[in-house]
């Protein structure tokens, strides 16, 4: 039977019976490699394997400057954070409070000139009397005719009898909802009523106005700024609960402008307050919590039922 021969170099199978002294050529020392030279010693075959080359013993203080020497990792175990709960929409019913009014002294100053150069017995008793100044503008909302005689007291007023509403973006006057989105567009809207003119305070009273307005926020603070000069702090209020703002501003001092918003998130009302001056009026409303507002307004209830039957079919 042939055996397997153990010395370097060879690894030929070998008769035992014919194995002779030059039989195999192997070598002797260990394997060095360079040129790749053969085998330079002749011998017999040798059917023995070798022993396993001994590992040698690595000290226990070896052993722990190679641990040392690994890199080390700390295990923690993460957790997901805990979701923050929404605060609860709080009742639209909750009572209202008056904001804080915070008047700046350049309003303060335009309405002291304003009193000064009405506070003369000459204007009160233009005020009381009937007569109409050519010039005079009509109070009816949306007419934008003047006085110019005898022959406009037979004129007839086509003017909005409603009043205007600003919701969602789109402007339009309550009595004819013709909406658009363009704040010009909407004050050049030819009056749905036909009428007589409103030519004196006496028997028009207040006047109710659009005023433009727009709206922005911050990760705490949401912020409405209405554009009327002048307004008047005695006769102007803006109150609010946690989810309703209503405005209601007399500027002018025959103007009016109404305006009420079903917000479309929480706010703190305490921290919440008013800056009117000389050129426009600040609502300052703090959030109940730290979360971007889609809008200004909540949806209507009409809008949100649609979209949870367009989900369901």
């Amino acid at each position: 039977m042939a055996l397997l021969c153990y010395n370097r170099g060879c690894g030929q199978r070998f008769d035992p019976e014919t194995n002779s002294d030059d039989a195999c050529t192997y070598h002797p020392g260990v394997p060095v490699f360079h040129d790749a030279l053969k085998g330079c010693t002749k011998g017999r075959h040798n059917s023995e394997k070798p022993p396993e080359p001994v590992k040698p013993e690595v000290k226990t203080t070896e052993k722990k400057e190679l641990s040392e020497l690994k890199p080390k990792f700390q295990e923690h175990i993460i957790q997901a954070p805990k979701p923050v709960e929404a605060i609860k929409r709080p009742s639209p019913d909750e009572p209202m409070t008056n904001l804080e009014l915070k008047i700046s002294a350049s309003l303060k100053q335009a309405l002291d000139k304003l009193k000064l150069s009405s506070g003369n017995e000459e204007n009160k008793k233009e005020e009381d009397n009937d007569e109409i100044k050519i010039g005079t503008s009509c109070k009816n909302g949306g007419c934008s005719k003047t006085y110019r005689g005898l022959e406009s007291l037979e004129e007839v007023c086509v003017y909005h009898s409603g009043v205007p509403i600003f919701h969602e973006g789109m402007k339009y006057w309550s009595c004819c909802r013709r909406k658009t989105s363009d704040f010009n567009t909407f004050l050049a809207q030819e009056g749905c009523t036909k009428g007589k003119h409103m030519w004196t305070k006496k028997d028009a009273g207040k006047k109710v106005v659009p005023c433009r307005h727009d709206w922005h926020q911050t990760g705490g603070e949401v912020t409405i700024s209405v554009y009327a000069k002048n307004s008047v702090p005695e006769l102007s209020r803006v109150e609010a609960n946690s989810t309703l703002l209503n405005v209601h501003i007399v500027f002018e001092g025959e103007k009016e402008f109404d305006q009420n918003v079903k917000l479309w998130g929480v706010i703190d009302v305490k921290r919440s307050y008013v800056t009117m001056t000389a050129t426009k009026i600040e609502i300052t409303m703090r959030k109940a919590e730290p979360m971007q507002w889609a809008s200004l307004e909540l949806p209507a209830a009409k809008k949100q039922e649609k979209q949870k039957d367009d989900t369901t079919d």
